[in-house]
């Protein structure tokens, strides 16, 4: 007997796919046209991404790119400038030594056809040989900025003067550059719109006059600390398109200066006489009569702040911004702005001796339009002044008012109720509470809270702050003692889009902090210096997770040794190396941490100063190629052998601040060899300090030196 043979059913059928198969993806993909992916990559946050898919996203994104900053080291350089042949700007601010040679690969690459910025403000050892290839070769250059540029003669200038379309140029603390060297940019830059001189200390009426006379269309001037007089200014003043002046430090400006102004200046809407201490009334009457179209006017750490000066601008009907910082004010001062017809739109009265309730009051009531007011350390004001601030201005979006030490805290409630359009608050050193912070949640739109030096607050505070001002970018708790992990596990949580976090000597702070701020992908500045508690675990999750951080500030964190210092430089292979202690406890804080570890290219700024960090840590840091400024005071563990060591390998640092112990350990010949590829030294001779003061007996401290 047969045994019948038992047919097994067929599959059932694959339901259709919901999923492109790559290749298909692909190749719908190139259907585009190169225009419509551009557009593309316009609309995303980051294209690395992007190249990383295929050779032709990668040659997609290379023909996409505008914008360029390199990080060191330099002989990346040449591959770079190949790769992206459409750059129109090119910022050089993280590599801070440019030689010439560097400047001849730009100027000969594919993208100087199209380059129309370079910022080299923090780039040293360049000449005007480089300067001239760059001029010669990058016709279409329209912005130049060679500020800080304290090397830099006139034979530089007149290499400037070749790139005949230029519209901007930066020169600040170009300290050796002359009348002559200007004379050179004003006969070869005729276009020019916007030019700063600020700190130029060897230009003076001749070089600016020629500016003047030959670069019709300037819009934008500034003369800062130029040994300038009043034979300039007439022919500043003639300047037909001329919109911004500032003056600031001018000090051989005075009322028979400014007289100049009675014949008139049509298109100036911005005046900077900031301690022009030689200007008072009757100088400023001229403005009055001259500039009727003026809208910003600075004249802090000026003249008295009296009746007379505040009538004789009384004119200016279009005057919206007025900033008299570090000005005495009078009250009859104060009656008199507020009894100005127009309305103003920015007031700032910072360190103003002599501001009280009356004045401020009196000026709130009149210009109910204001969006900016700062009356910091405005230390007379009571919560009378802040009533009348919150009831008439309630379309304020930043309110400046540190060390108001005279405004008890049901004051802030006020600020909660009716000023819901705040943007940036600073309530530094105030009283604060709870109950205040509960109350300024509601300011919704807040992107910068300060909230340093106030003892009253807590978590219970700041979580509803976490809880509902979802756009906040900078948190600013120093010394608010009473703070700890909650309230900033809360914060962080709420707000992921947190770029500036400083919760220095907030002494009950520990790791736990550190690994919810890491969370916060797009933080740029973390200050946790005094945080006795935090330790090497926060650092690492830290760096792995904000990959824009470029300032660190870790003084005093006693906990932080050699272990915190390999994550900050360098992760992968390393990291599992040398912590291993470390890795199960950091994969709970995020997921596959180790998966993703890669360089930490952002970081500019350390301080590790009083820390436990040793020759082997500091070392570390070498590989950080961006690295610029460091502060190393009182570590214990370092030696004259292993700073040397970490000096020479640290090839971007361009400023350190070192114990003056170290002057005479190391070789005079080594410390001019640094000094030579662009050192600068700091050198501080601070005995150790063993026991930080507490908040409370520092900020009696602080308020007594106030005083």
């Amino acid at each position: 007997m047969t045994k019948k043979r038992r047919l097994s059913p067929p599959p059932p059928p694959s339901p259709p796919s919901t999923m492109l198969s790559e290749e298909h993806f692909m190749s719908l993909f190139d259907l585009l046209s190169p225009e419509l992916v551009f557009l593309i990559l316009d609309r995303l946050e980051t294209t690395k991404p992007f190249a990383a898919v295929s050779r032709t996203f990668r040659a997609l994104e290379s023909l996409h790119r505008r914008h360029l900053r390199p990080i060191p080291p330099l002989h990346l350089f040449p591959a770079l400038l190949s790769r992206y042949p459409n750059l129109s700007s090119l910022d050089l601010s993280l590599c801070p030594r440019i030689p010439d040679s560097s400047l001849s690969l730009i100027a000969s690459s594919p993208s100087a056809a199209s380059l129309a910025r370079l910022d080299l403000s923090r780039s040293r050892f360049f000449t005007a040989k480089g300067l001239m290839q760059i001029a010669v070769n990058c016709r279409n250059l329209r912005e130049l900025d060679l500020s800080n540029g304290v090397e830099l003669r006139d034979s530089a200038m007149a290499a400037v003067a070749e790139a005949r379309g230029l519209e901007k140029l930066w020169l600040v603390r170009c300290k050796m550059v002359t009348d002559i060297g200007l004379g050179c940019v004003a006969v070869g830059c005729r276009k020019l719109r916007f030019l700063s001189l600020r700190w130029c200390l060897g230009v003076g009426d001749l070089g600016v006059g020629l500016i003047a006379v030959k670069c019709g269309e300037l819009r934008s001037l500034d003369l800062s600390y130029l040994p300038i007089t009043n034979q300039c200014l007439p022919t500043i003043l003639k300047l037909q398109h001329l919109e911004d002046l500032v003056l600031e430090g001018c000090f051989a400006i005075d009322d028979d200066s400014l007289a100049v102004l009675k014949q008139g200046s049509k298109s100036l809407k911005t005046l900077d006489m900031s301690s022009c201490q030689n200007v008072s009334h009757v100088g400023l009457s001229s403005i009055t009569s001259g500039a009727g179209c003026l809208q910003q006017l600075v004249l802090s750490y000026g003249a008295p702040v009296t009746h007379d000066l505040a009538n004789s601008l009384q004119g200016l009907s279009k005057l919206h911004a007025v900033k008299l910082d570090g000005c005495l004010v009078t009250c009859d001062g104060l009656k008199a702005i507020g009894n100005w017809c127009e309305s103003l739109r920015e007031l700032s009265l910072s360190k103003c001796a002599g501001v009280t309730d009356e004045g401020l009051s009196c000026v709130v009531t009149k210009h109910k339009e204001l969006q900016k007011l700062d009356i910091t350390c405005c230390r007379k004001i009571t919560d009378l002044a802040v009533a009348h601030i919150t009831a008439s201005c309630t379309s304020l979006v930043s309110l400046r008012m540190e060390s108001c030490t005279l405004i008890p805290r049901e004051a802030f409630i006020l600020i909660g109720k009716r000023c819901h359009q705040l943007q940036e608050l600073d309530l530094t050193d105030n009283e604060v509470d709870d109950e205040g912070l509960k109350s300024i949640s509601r300011c919704t739109k807040l992107t910068s809270l300060k909230l340093g030096i106030c003892l009253n607050i807590s978590d219970e505070g700041l979580t509803h702050v976490g809880n509902h001002c979802l756009k906040l970018v900078e948190l600013d708790l120093y010394r608010s003692i009473r703070i700890t992990d909650s309230g900033i596990l809360a914060v962080a949580a709420g707000c992921p889009g947190l770029e500036i976090v400083n919760m220095s000597y907030c002494k009950d702070i520990t790791d736990g902090s550190l690994f919810a701020v890491s969370k916060c992908s797009k933080l740029n500045t973390l200050e946790c210096r005094g945080c006795p508690l935090v330790t090497c675990l926060g650092v690492a999750a830290v760096a792995v997770g904000c990959k824009q951080l470029s300032k660190l500030d870790i003084k005093k964190c006693h906990n932080i040794n050699d272990y915190g210092m390999v994550p900050l430089a360098h992760f992968s292979q390393n990291l599992r190396q040398v912590l291993p202690v470390y890795i199960g406890i950091l994969n709970t804080v995020k997921g596959t941490l180790m998966k993703n570890f890669e360089y930490l290219k952002f970081l500019l700024q350390i301080n590790l100063s009083y820390s436990s960090v040793t020759d082997a840590g500091l070392l570390s840091l070498a590989s950080i190629s961006c690295l610029q400024s460091m502060t190393i005071l009182h570590l214990k563990g370092l030696t004259p052998s292993g700073l040397a060591a970490a000096l020479l390998a640290c090839g971007g640092l361009t400023k350190v601040k070192l114990h003056a112990s170290f002057k005479s350990a190391l070789p005079q010949q080594f410390l001019e060899h640094l000094e030579a590829r662009g050192y600068v030294f700091q050198w501080r001779d601070k005995e150790f300090q063993q026991d930080e003061m507490d908040s409370k007996s520092w900020k009696m401290q602080w308020d007594d030196m106030e005083l």
